[in-house]
């Protein structure tokens, strides 16, 4: 019988592929056999990619591609498709969020939250997705298969908890406000998951969001992840790698039979 799990010899996109997920996500699914292409908005030269991925170069390759500029990945894709294929997996990892060391603006009260910086964060997880979904998927939906992973977050379920950032002020004298883009961005980001596995299940291209916890990256301050970790039933972060499975899984044809899903992956935070 053949493994359910494989995505042997299969095509992936994984865009924002150089960052921290993204890496893990290009790693993971290069190591299990698939070609992967990265999209990426900064350019990187091979050795640099040798470098980052060593023994996968083989495997994997680099389109300059912002998921906001949709003629670069028109671009992207039409390479990608002329060099291996049309892709069997798009993972839509590409995002930002407001910076921790940001302006007060950045990250102060909604009342007077600028934006430009909305704008900003809108554009790349909410219409990044959807431009690159149009493009890649359109390509799937005419080859009658394919499966679109998006990367969603549990505060696209739940609003960010406000009092986990408190300690802010108390030690640097200046409110800290966990900013609303990147919630309003992963909440819109759900249905329009919802909308793609809808619009596209006659075409056999599967669509579900996958919602992260924290992630253990050591860029957080200690107040924060002891805040974080007493409101997350297992008591700790998420390692880097732990969020592969779940991608692996949605990948390959052992989820066949799921779309317009929203798979939790955060520890419990989101039970209580």
């Amino acid at each position: 019988m053949p493994d359910p799990f494989s995505v042997e010899g299969r095509i992936a996109v994984v865009t924002g592929g150089l960052g921290q997920l993204g890496t893990q996500f290009t790693t993971s699914l290069a190591e299990a056999g698939a070609r992967v292409a990265i999209f990426s908005r900064r350019p990187f030269d091979a050795a640099s990619l040798a470098e980052k991925f060593p023994g996968l170069t083989d495997r994997i390759r680099l389109y300059e591609a912002s998921v906001t500029d949709k003629a670069a990945l028109e671009a992207a894709t039409a390479r990608l498709v002329a060099d291996w294929g049309v892709p069997h997996i798009l993972v839509n990892n590409a995002g930002i969020d407001s910076k921790p060391t940001g302006s007060a603006e950045q990250n102060g009260p909604f009342e007077n939250y600028p934006q430009e910086y909305w704008d900003e964060i809108i554009d790349t997880n909410l219409t990044g997705v959807m431009l690159t979904s149009q493009v890649v998927g359109s390509r799937m939906a005419e080859a009658g298969r394919g499966s679109i992973i998006n990367v969603g977050s549990i505060y696209g379920m739940v609003s960010p908890n406000q009092a986990l950032y408190a300690y802010r002020e108390k030690r640097d004298g200046v409110p800290f406000i966990k900013a609303v883009s990147y919630a309003a961005s992963k909440s819109g980001l759900l249905n329009l998951t919802r909308y793609l596995a809808t619009y596209w299940a006659p075409k056999n291209v599967r669509v579900n969001i996958i919602s992260f916890g924290g992630i253990k990256t050591g860029s957080f301050d200690k107040e924060f992840v002891d805040a974080f970790i007493e409101r997350v039933p297992l008591g700790r972060q998420a390692e880097l790698g732990e969020y592969n499975g779940v991608i692996r899984f949605l990948a390959s044809d052992a989820s066949s039979y799921m779309t317009g899903s929203n798979v939790v992956v955060d520890g419990g935070f989101t039970a209580w």
